[in-house]
């Protein structure tokens, strides 16, 4: 037991201060934080006139309101999307578990007639509508546990997608309105992705079905509908039923990068004229049409030869990373093997700030005129892909760490 002193209190001059000065400061955190709510009140009431305008009423658009504040986390976690910042190598290995694998063969199993049914009506493979619902939401276990309202209205108010925001706001406001969900239920990701298949609001309010016949497109709690939904978003996207979205392949020597882009679209036999193959070292399927070379890792990773299929993926998520990982599980679910080649592991990938300097320094020297917003697309391959032609590399359009020191060096 600690022993008892009794001791007399001695208040300084400078501790009086201090108290003081820490109270000042708590009061004008008060006072920013009181501001910042009257602030954010104030442009939830000028929404009401174009909630309105769209068929949501005072009383919906009130009760979906309440207690609804501004989220930090939301704006934290926009800037971190994994299929832009983390490896690819990385990304796959999470998406394409062993036990993500195995689980969602045991859910295809037990869903099966569904998914039959499912396929009958959308042309859409069970292996693929499992591969999405796994990628989505781990088959259900992970559909996000945040206030789809308080998400999107934090990104509608502030941030750097502010349209996004607003958009998916009141298109969320209208699912509320036709009591497809509760407001309390109305969960999802920091994006407003909601439900077993994460559908945003507008994707929700044009893809969405009532697969069980309940009256309800309830992708929140009814599996099959999610799934039916999914299927649904996918043919509307372009997909074909019976074919692959594609297939890891080996490039021969001496191979032109500059076919290696999505702009390139080429027949099979064009592709085997140039000596293509299969890396598994079967054939082609009879089926195949025009595909593109894709190179998720530069000259040095797996390369794919991806179809219309891929790209219908792509409108779901516009992320190769993401279309990659659900090609690739939806091909191991129905028994395929791993991917041959091997990743560039050693190779770290560039962060968000050295993609941005990558692009200052590409248009520095007059070779990228887009914006520079640190995403590498088609612009900023193709401007490296001519930077690395001056400098005799393979022009594979790489974002590599090397190649952004070779611009340093060049100043």
């Amino acid at each position: 037991m600690r022993p008892h002193f009794r001791t007399r209190t001695v208040i300084t001059v400078a501790t009086l201060v201090s108290c003081l000065l820490c109270a000042a400061g708590r009061t004008a955190r008060a006072e920013a934080v009181g501001q910042r709510g009257d602030r954010f009140d104030h442009w939830v009431a000028s929404l009401w006139g174009e909630a309105r305008k769209t068929g949501v009423s005072r009383e919906t658009f009130q009760r979906a309101f309440e207690g609804v504040v501004p989220d930090e986390e939301v704006i934290q976690a926009a800037e971190t999307q994994p299929e832009f910042v983390r490896p690819i190598w990385d990304y796959l290995d999470r998406a394409v578990s062993e036990a993500r694998i195995a689980d969602g063969k045991a859910q295809q199993a037990a869903i099966a007639r569904d998914l039959d049914a499912i396929e009958k009506t959308y042309g859409v493979e069970p292996h693929i509508v499992v591969a999405i619902w796994g990628m989505e939401s781990a088959y259900g276990t992970s559909k996000g546990d945040r206030s789809v309202i308080q998400a999107l209205a934090t990104l509608a108010y502030q941030g750097s997608r502010r349209d996004y925001g607003k958009a998916q706001l009141i298109a969320a406001l209208q699912i509320l309105q036709r009591g497809d969900v509760a407001p309390e239920a109305m969960r999802g990701s920091w994006a407003g992705a909601m439900g077993h298949t994460q559908f945003i609001p507008t994707t929700y309010n044009v893809y969405a079905v009532d697969h069980d016949g309940d009256g309800r497109r309830d992708i929140w709690t009814t599996p099959a509908d999610g799934l039916a939904s999914a299927a649904n978003y996918l043919r509307k996207s372009g997909w074909i039923s019976g074919e692959a979205w594609g297939y890891e392949v080996v490039l021969p020597k001496g191979f032109d990068f500059a076919n290696a882009k999505s702009s390139v679209r080429k027949p099979i036999a064009e592709w085997l004229a140039l000596g293509i193959s299969r890396a598994d070292g079967r054939k082609f399927d009879a089926w195949a049409t025009e595909g593109s070379i894709l190179l998720p890792a530069g000259a040095q990773g797996p390369a794919f030869l991806v179809f219309r299929n891929f790209r219908a993926i792509l409108r779901y998520n516009n992320a190769t990373a993401y279309a990659l990982g659900i090609g690739h599980l939806a091909d191991r679910l129905r028994g395929e093997g791993p991917l041959v080649a091997a990743w560039p592991r050693g190779d770290l990938p560039l962060t968000g700030a050295q993609r941005r300097e990558l692009q200052e320094r590409l248009a520095a020297k007059g070779l990228y005129k887009g914006g520079v917003d640190g995403l590498i697309g088609s612009g900023t391959q193709d401007a490296i892909r001519n930077y690395q032609h001056r400098l005799g590399l393979e022009p594979d359009g790489y974002p590599s760490a090397g190649l952004l020191e070779r611009l340093r060096q060049d100043g």
